[in-house]
């Protein structure tokens, strides 16, 4: 969807004869932290023909990462940014949220729900009132929590809202395995972190592959290490946060592939914040599982085989996400 000055801008281009044959894209981010401002940076090197509209409370903050943004769209397409508010979500095919109190060290994500979840409200009520029609698309934490939340708010079918969800989880699965392995973390394959984005999250591997081989293949790889493999999996993040105060990029181009997947229809299967209908005997909840993610949103949520130890754990992961949801009505 093109309006304002990036529809004339196209319609000026059109008129002097120069061809662009992507379709336009437009964005808006409320967010304009760490994570926001990697996801607009990753979105802009990735996806042309873009509009991206930033919103957040801090103005002189956002307006200062609107200009430095700016700098790199000669040289990344025909990508526009400005500042905005959330009017402008009326036609927009995405909106990403990635506002929120960050988590501290020493502070887990579901510590922050409360923090995050009035301020979720602030977010989706005026964008829904804009007449927004396109997908939610969020990573505030908890993440899982928050994007069944938006769901519930928005109203919006279940497909169009989604989470980041273990996306970034299964991404720190597959660097962790890749130095164990000595392999290039490009060779393994369908490498899962499911459940909760949070602590009660697990990892599955009876589909991983790495050199096209089963995992099972690899002697490295046996019930010594695998929970010492899952404890470093989950803590990663707080490592980082403990040496540089926050994880962004990680997260952000996550974001970016979940976004761009939707944008082109170029369907990616990636495990998120998913809604889950009676996969893994659960309903009405966001949770991390692979999904097939394109146009529109959602296409299908994957339930993977799952041993009696591994349902245990959905099943504990769940009932968190449900505890918290529970104390909110």
């Amino acid at each position: 969807m093109t309006t304002g000055f990036l529809r004339d801008y196209f319609e000026t281009v059109h008129m002097r004869g120069i061809s662009l044959m992507e379709e336009q894209h437009k964005v808006v981010l409320v967010g304009s932290g760490a994570v926001g401002t990697a996801f607009a940076f990753s979105l802009l090197q990735n996806i042309t023909s873009t509009e991206l509209i930033i919103v957040d409370i801090n103005n002189e903050r956002t307006q200062g990462n609107v200009l430095d943004l700016q700098d790199i769209t000669p040289l990344t397409g025909t990508n526009f940014v400005r500042k905005g508010d959330y009017n402008d979500a009326a036609d927009a095919d995405l909106v990403v949220v990635t506002a929120g109190v960050p988590r501290q060290q020493g502070e887990s994500r579901l510590d922050l729900f409360k923090k995050n979840t009035s301020i979720l409200k602030t977010i989706i009520t005026p964008v829904v009132a804009s007449g927004f029609k396109g997908c939610f698309v969020t990573s505030s934490n908890p993440v899982d929590v928050l994007t069944t939340i938006t769901q519930k708010l928005s109203g919006f079918p279940r497909e169009r809202v989604i989470g980041s969800g273990t996306s970034l989880d299964s991404a720190r699965l597959a660097v962790e395995l890749a130095f164990k392995l000595e392999v290039p973390v490009q060779s393994i394959k369908n490498a899962y972190v499911l459940g909760e984005h949070g602590d009660s999250s697990f990892v599955a591997l009876s589909k991983t592959t790495v050199l096209g081989k089963r995992l099972t293949e690899f002697t490295e790889i046996n019930d010594l290490y695998l929970p010492r493999l899952e404890e470093s999996v989950r803590t990663r993040g707080s490592r980082i946060i403990a040496l540089k105060g926050a994880t962004y990029y990680g997260v952000a181009v996550c974001l970016m592939k979940i976004c761009r997947a939707i944008l082109t229809g170029k369907e990616i299967k990636l495990p998120v914040s998913a809604p889950l209908t009676g996969q893994y005997g659960q309903q009405n909840i966001y949770l991390g599982t692979p999904a097939i993610i394109g146009a529109d949103g959602i296409k299908e949520v994957i339930e993977l085989p799952l041993s009696s130890e591994e349902k245990t754990k959905m099943d504990l992961s769940a009932k968190k996400i449900r505890m918290i949801l529970d104390s909110l009505k």
